[in-house]
């Protein structure tokens, strides 16, 4: 019998048995449905993580200096105990660095907190983080101002009161008015607002819209960092070679500064965005793992399923087999019309979780915090799975039909 032919039967006994075959698909269907939803998920969640979320945070060719990393943490409560030790980083480490650095290199200090803020335009006092920088700030996050003006070097030098705010704090404080050149109290001390950055949107839900930036030197430094350190600073070179020298540089006159022997650890970190990925990797990796291992279950109860409805249909066509074999079918004929049949049931199963699977992952992105993103490999791999499971439950069954004697299949009624 043509391959084709054989496919053509077994979608014919699909349409023509609509219920048994639900149950026969049901299984593989399940399974495939949340392997390639979780799949997407976590590639989703991965290309959020790469492209966004660190990317916002830690752009092309930046790293960053701070006193404790930020992505990567400790991997033991002994190394933590440590890392508690490390000394505080001040404005006049980072000066210390920047004096060393290659006239190209741009870079900016910046320490953050969460503090209340208030205007005369609006309603109520709100929470908004605080940012008070010095240096190339607004160039290295790639902040766009559109209106107003972003803040001044002369200003950063005298410590002027001037911010400049997000999206959101804007809308929310200054509602249907122009924001530039108004008063903004942050914990009850004026500062003029000077631009307003575009939109940013949000990571996992969080706004990045709810922030007001200012000079390091004004009063919004002693808001975020009262004890004078700072929380980091961030370089931006003009390649990657140039990044891996810049760290090297940064690296060195960091512990020539804190007179740190060749033998002993660095008491600071410096991370980019490869380093930043490394934890969130391995999380990815083990996620996956689960992701595609825990459908197994449902695809190995419903190659059970496939295997006892071949059964099934191997002994209610106990006759009709009799009746190829006596008209010069070979036991091959046989043994493939029932494995072509038993893997185009999985097989369609399959497509029909992949269809699944799509949709709860978009439905879960529409109505969650958590973006989805089909990775096409999952795709192939749920198809060949599904033909896979379909060819080894039909294995046996086909075996079966295919070694009947055709003198007794020809009795049975």
């Amino acid at each position: 019998m043509p391959l084709i032919e054989a496919i053509y039967l077994a979608l014919a006994q699909i349409r023509v048995q609509k219920l048994k075959s639900f149950f026969t698909l049901l299984g593989v269907t399940i399974g495939v449905m949340f392997l390639v939803a979780v799949v997407s998920i976590v590639e989703g969640m991965s290309k959020y993580v790469e492209e966004d979320f660190i990317g916002r945070f830690i752009g092309a060719n930046t790293f960053t200096l701070r006193r404790w990393p930020d992505f990567s943490g400790p991997e033991s409560e002994e190394e933590w105990r440590n890392m508690q030790r490390w000394p505080l980083l001040y404005k006049h480490d980072a000066r210390h660095v920047v004096d060393l650095l290659p006239k190209d290199v741009k870079w900016a200090i910046e320490t953050d907190a969460s503090a209340t803020a208030a205007s005369a335009y609006a309603p109520r006092p709100r929470q908004a983080t605080i940012y008070a920088v010095e240096g190339d700030y607004f160039q290295i996050k790639n902040y766009d101002i559109v209106a107003g003006r972003a803040i001044a070097p002369q200003e950063y030098q005298l410590g002027a009161n001037v911010v400049v705010v997000g999206d959101e704090v804007a809308t929310f404080f200054f509602p249907d008015i122009d924001p530039i050149g108004r008063e903004l109290r942050i914990s009850g001390i004026p500062y003029t607002v000077v631009g307003r950055i575009e939109k940013q949107g949000s990571l996992f839900g969080m706004s990045m819209d709810r922030l007001i930036i200012g000079p390091l030197e004004s009063g919004l430094g002693r808001i975020t960092n009262p004890r004078g350190d700072i929380d980091g600073m961030m370089l931006k070179t003009s390649s990657t070679a140039a990044m891996f020298d810049g760290m090297e540089l940064v690296r060195e006159a960091m512990r020539a500064r804190r007179h740190l022997r060749p033998g002993q650890t660095d008491n600071f970190s410096i991370e980019t965005s490869e380093s930043a990925l490394e934890d969130f990797n391995e999380v990815k990796t083990v996620m996956t793992i689960a992701g595609t291992a825990l459908p197994m279950i449902g695809l190995i109860v419903g190659g059970m399923v496939i295997m006892n409805i071949m059964l099934v249909a191997v002994a209610e066509r106990t006759r009709e087999i009799g009746i190829r074999k006596s008209l010069g079918a070979r036991r091959k004929d046989i043994l493939r019309q029932f494995l072509v049949e038993a893997a185009t049931l999985s097989t369609v199963g399959a497509m029909v979780g992949i269809g699944l699977g799509l949709g709860a992952a978009w439905t879960i992105q529409a109505t969650t915090p958590l973006p989805a993103a089909v990775a096409p490999w999952s795709l192939v791999v749920a198809t060949l799975l599904g033909l896979g499971v379909g060819i080894m439950s039909g294995v046996y069954p086909a075996r079966r039909a295919s070694r009947l004697d055709p003198i007794e299949a020809l009795r049975q009624e």
